[in-house]
């Protein structure tokens, strides 16, 4: 290692460059990995899902409904009134 200051400061300011440039890939690989992650829906066969309630229980009232016949978690069509292992009420 030197002792002059220009190549200490050379050092630092390449260190710092990678730090950032290395942060940032970083940022943009978790970015572009998140759309991909929430885009993959379970099978219904994967969470017993039936297009019958469950007693009081129904996809219309369950948190990852989304109307007016999918889900945020299940692939293809959901019913209104059916059910699958996901279920959660929403308040």
């Amino acid at each position: 290692m030197s002792t002059d200051p220009k190549s200490t400061d050379l050092s630092r300011r390449r260190l710092l460059s990678l730090a950032a440039a290395g942060g940032g890939a970083l940022l943009v690989g978790a970015v572009a990995a998140a759309p991909a992650a929430a885009a993959t829906k379970l099978p219904q066969k994967a969470v017993h899902y039936q297009p019958q309630p469950k007693g009081k229980a129904r996809c219309d009232t369950c948190l990852q409904w989304q109307a007016p016949k999918a889900c945020k978690l299940v692939a293809g069509d959901i019913a209104p009134s059916g059910w699958c292992s996901l279920y959660a009420h929403k308040a």
